[in-house]
């Protein structure tokens, strides 16, 4: 009994060493570069901006986590308390089936009301950010993401549900988290409305 018990446990540790980031284990048995030499080439490739976005320090905080994140494909790292409101955080991975439906739709957003909310992905618990690169590629993003590979966002106050979701911030650094999932960019808008409680407008060539 204690030998199938021994070699039971055996197996365990072997399967949390293999699924690495896809499982429950600690973030320090997971270590993904999302910031190779490879991976930046891809990115600019892509036309798929860096996370070297300006922080406004006389603006509200956004009310997140200080956790500096690398960018997907980046040369920069940023926490999402970097992020100023109105804007619009979108926690996604190339795994997920409703993320890669959803995400023309946000760089649509992205062209017409960037100017009013700013845009910024989260790529999450993603074990090969080359294949997010990609997809974000074939979907046409162009906005910037951060990548947490290992989930370490699971280690603070932020709760991600499940994929996609939404996390809204509003001009005094205020949050409101909500699924995401939107089939269209007016759907996306009444969602930023509601949960900034402002109005935007589409530039003039996108009416």
């Amino acid at each position: 009994m204690r030998r199938a018990s021994a070699a039971l446990g055996a197996l365990l540790a072997a399967c949390v060493l293999l699924t690495g980031c896809d499982s429950v284990a600690p973030a320090l048995a997971c270590k993904v570069d999302v910031d190779t030499p490879d991976l930046v080439r891809d990115r600019e490739a892509a036309g798929i901006e860096d996370c070297d976005f300006e922080v406004d320090d006389a603006a509200p905080a956004a009310a997140l986590p200080g956790l500096e994140l690398d960018c997907l494909g980046g040369t920069t790292s940023r926490s999402l308390a970097d992020v100023r409101g109105p804007a619009l955080i979108n926690f996604w991975a190339s795994n997920c089936g409703p993320c890669r439906k959803e995400l023309p739709v946000l760089q649509a957003f992205h062209e017409q009301y960037g100017d009013q909310v700013a845009v910024l992905g989260v790529d999450y618990l993603e074990t090969y950010p080359g294949a997010a690169i990609d997809l974000a590629r074939q979907s046409g993003v162009t906005y910037p993401s951060l990548a947490d590979a290992c989930g370490d966002l699971q280690e603070t106050d932020l709760v991600v549900q499940g994929l996609p979701q939404f996390v809204f911030v509003a001009a005094d650094g205020s949050i409101q988290q909500s699924a995401g999932g939107v089939d269209s960019v007016a759907e996306l808008v009444a969602l930023v409305e509601k949960h900034l409680a402002i109005d935007v407008t589409a530039k003039e060539g996108d009416r």
